[in-house]
């Protein structure tokens, strides 16, 4: 195995942790206020609040990653993200009091944050000229920790207990962490990856897809993670009927959310041969109307939508993240994934105040699916607005592209 090999296998793993260990709550909460209910109460919304903290850490601690990335090493973080990850999702295990999970899953929240604005940098550096099949099978194993985290959390939970739904995780990201660190520092030139020249792009084209690429996360990482935290109780809710089915909350959880699993590879085999925007818009186009649907459906026929649904919202993760591999010099993509990571997961953190906030408020999921859809428009209307080009799959062609030419002209002109 290659050290870029190895490095990937590494970044596929963090990346399930990365998602995993943001959603145990969101089923645990389910046996919590049934196992232990004289110490966390009945209320499923309050509960599931303790997630805030978890979920602020996480977005404000990405900003400084590209900083401390050109100071630590790149090799330094992601061992601090596996090792601290690990330690407090299984923390978390032990507490005795709402405020002590409350503390863990923040300062746990703090280390995941590394992941996506380092490890992101690094997989595309290692992919070399395949990051768009490098990025949907990375997202297939982020999808794998969100898909997995509802069914495990549910059997852990209903056989063991709550408490070792975060242990037993949390003591198999520390263990991969120590074996991550054995490896030596990745240098993507050295090693074969990541050495093709990155090509002169118009900067008033850059700045335009930075531009959308941003606005993009503002509203995406609401939508993303508010849509993964409800659907164990929107199965409960619509299929389940009861909380103490827990096992097949979980998963009916997983069968809705591995569609977006299969979707993120199809998507970043795609967009090796397609243009960002033409991949964007199908995706971008399903999301409201599948989530205006599942405000009002019951039965059995929740579940396909919802798949659909999960396809739509995890495919665009794929796009949006090769969006800055395609439009970003390699030297400062650690810097924006930073920026873009910690603008969408302030977004993620609202998700789960407000899903709890409208649930208590309504006693259902109706008013949460039309909200998010309304969200999803923004999402939308990105996807019409960002460039369509063909010199993103031959960036050779960049060189002459129009804009160059328009720059030029306008720089000959006489001033009068």
């Amino acid at each position: 195995m290659t050290p870029a090999t190895r490095q990937v296998v590494f970044i596929n793993a963090a990346h399930t942790f990365t998602h995993y260990c943001l959603l145990i709550l969101a089923t645990a909460v389910l046996a919590m206020v049934t196992q232990e209910r004289e110490r966390f109460g009945a209320d499923y919304g309050p509960i599931l609040a303790l997630g805030t903290g978890m979920f602020v850490t996480y977005g404000l601690g990405a900003l400084p990653m590209g900083w401390l990335a050109d100071r630590l090493g790149r090799r330094a973080l992601m061992v601090a993200f596996f090792l601290g990850t690990g330690f407090f999702m299984a923390a978390a295990g032990f507490m005795d009091s709402p405020f002590g999970i409350g503390i863990a899953l923040g300062l746990m929240g703090c280390f995941a944050a590394i992941y996506h604005p380092i490890g992101t940098a690094v997989l595309v550096e290692a992919a070399g000229e395949r990051v768009g099949r490098a990025m949907g099978i990375n997202g297939v194993f982020g999808n794998i920790g969100v898909a997995t985290a509802p069914v495990v959390t549910a059997f852990i939970a209903a056989s063991l207990g709550w408490r070792w739904a975060f242990i037993i995780p949390g003591v198999a990201c520390f263990l991969t962490g120590l074996l991550y660190a054995r490896e030596p520092d990745f240098d993507a030139v050295k090693a074969g990856g990541g050495a093709r020249p990155f090509p002169e792009i118009p900067r008033a084209l850059v700045r335009r897809a930075v531009f959308i690429l941003l606005s993009i996360a503002a509203v995406s990482g609401l939508v993303f993670n508010a849509y993964t935290l409800l659907i164990p109780k929107l199965m409960e809710e619509r299929l389940a009927g009861s909380p103490d089915l827990l096992p097949v909350v979980g998963l009916l959880a997983f069968l809705a959310t591995i569609c977006g699993g299969a979707t993120q590879y199809t998507v970043g085999r795609m967009i090796d041969s397609r243009t960002l925007k033409r991949v964007f818009m199908p995706l971008g186009i399903a999301v409201v109307p599948g989530m205006l649907a599942l405000s009002f459906l019951d039965g059995w026929l929740v579940l396909p939508v919802a798949g659909l649904v999960a396809a739509c919202v995890f495919g665009q993760v794929t796009v949006n993240e090769t969006m800055t591999a395609r439009y970003v010099a390699p030297a400062l993509r650690a810097k924006l994934y930073s920026i873009r990571f910690t603008v969408g997961f302030l977004g993620a953190a609202i998700a789960s105040p407000l899903i709890a906030f409208l649930h208590e408020a309504t006693g259902s999921l109706a008013v949460a699916m039309v909200v998010l859809a309304g969200v999803a428009m923004v999402t939308l209307v990105c996807a019409f607005a960002f460039p369509d080009r063909e010199e993103e799959l031959k960036p050779e062609l960049w060189a002459r592209a129009p804009e160059f030419a328009r720059e030029r002209a306008g720089l000959a002109q006489p001033a009068e």
